[in-house]
C-alpha cells in the first residue's frame, strides 16, 4: 500500500509541477490559450473555502470553464488531498471510529488510532487521485463539479445528484461519469490492502464504493446550495454564474 501511495504522489507531483501543464506559454500572442485560461481559473478555485476553512477547490462556478490538462487535474487533486483540513478531518473520523470500535481488528489505544487515521486519510487520498486525476486524465473527463446555481430547488438537487454518474468530457459534452465510478471502485479495492481482514472482500469493496458515491451526492448538494445558504446567514450575495466563456478574472467568484 505504501508503494502505491508513493507512486501516485510522485507521478502527481511531477505532472503538477510541469510548467506546460501549469498553463505557462512562451507565445507572444496577447490572447490567452485554453491552458492559460484554465490555469487562471484554477488559481481562483484554489481560494474557495466554505466557512473559510473547508476546501472547495473542485467546484467551478463557470459552466463552460476551460478544460484542464492532465497536469492541471493532478495539481487540483493534490491540492485538495494535501490540504491541512483533510488531515484534521481524517483525525476526527479516526476518533469517531475508535470510539465506536469500528474496524475492531485495528485494536484500541494509540496504535489503533494511528491505524484508523492512516486508513481514513488513505481512503481520501486514493479516492481523490484515482477519481480526480488518474481516471479523468485517461478518459479525458473533467473532475470538477460545475455549480448550476439557477432554476428550481428540485431541479438543482437532481442536477447535483446526477453529477456522481455524469461528467463533462474535456470537449464540453456531458457523458457517464466513468472516472468517478471507476475511481470509487478502485479506491475501495485498494482499501483491502490496509483494512483488517474482517473488513475485506469483494462485497465490502462494492459496499464502500456505493457509500462513497452516496456521500459524494450529498456533498454535491451541499456545494450547490452553500452560496445560497451563505447569503442568507451572512448576507453575502453570490455572483451570477456566467453562461458564456469570458476572461477568467471577469467571471470567477471570489
Amino acid at each position: 500500500m505504501k508503494l502505491v501511495f508513493l507512486l501516485i504522489l510522485l507521478v502527481g507531483s511531477a505532472l503538477a509541477s510541469d510548467p506546460q501543464s501549469a498553463g505557462t506559454s512562451d507565445s507572444t500572442d496577447h490572447h490567452p490559450t485554453e491552458r492559460e485560461r484554465a490555469a487562471e481559473q484554477l488559481k481562483q478555485q484554489q481560494k474557495q473555502r466554505i466557512l473559510g476553512v473547508i476546501p472547495n477547490f473542485n467546484t467551478s462556478f463557470i459552466q463552460d470553464a476551460a478544460p484542464l490538462s492532465p497536469g492541471q487535474k493532478f495539481h487540483l487533486a493534490l491540492r485538495g488531498a494535501l490540504d491541512p483540513f483533510v488531515f484534521v478531518a481524517a483525525g476526527m473520523d479516526a476518533g469517531v471510529e475508535q470510539w465506536q470500535n469500528d474496524f475492531a481488528g485495528y485494536g484500541q489505544g494509540a496504535q489503533g488510532y494511528a491505524k484508523r487515521f492512516g486508513a481514513a486519510y488513505a481512503d481520501n487520498f486514493t479516492g481523490a487521485m484515482l477519481g480526480g486525476a488518474i481516471f479523468p486524465s485517461i478518459l479525458h473527463q473533467d473532475p470538477r463539479y460545475f455549480r448550476k446555481g439557477t432554476g428550481s430547488v428540485t431541479g438543482r438537487v437532481f442536477y447535483s445528484i446526477a453529477t456522481t454518474v455524469r461528467a463533462k468530457h474535456d470537449g464540453g459534452r456531458w457523458e457517464p461519469n466513468y472516472s468517478n465510478i471507476l475511481g470509487n471502485l478502485a479506491a475501495g479495492g485498494l482499501a483491502n490492502l490496509y483494512y483488517p481482514a474482517s473488513d475485506r472482500g469483494a462485497a465490502l469493496t462494492f459496499e464502500r464504493a456505493l457509500t462513497v458515491t452516496a456521500e459524494g451526492a450529498i456533498g454535491s448538494i451541499f456545494v450547490e446550495f452553500w452560496p445560497d445558504i451563505s447569503s442568507k446567514l451572512f448576507h453575502k450575495h453570490p455572483k451570477k454564474i456566467p453562461r458564456r466563456r469570458l476572461p477568467a478574472a471577469d467571471t470567477l467568484m471570489g
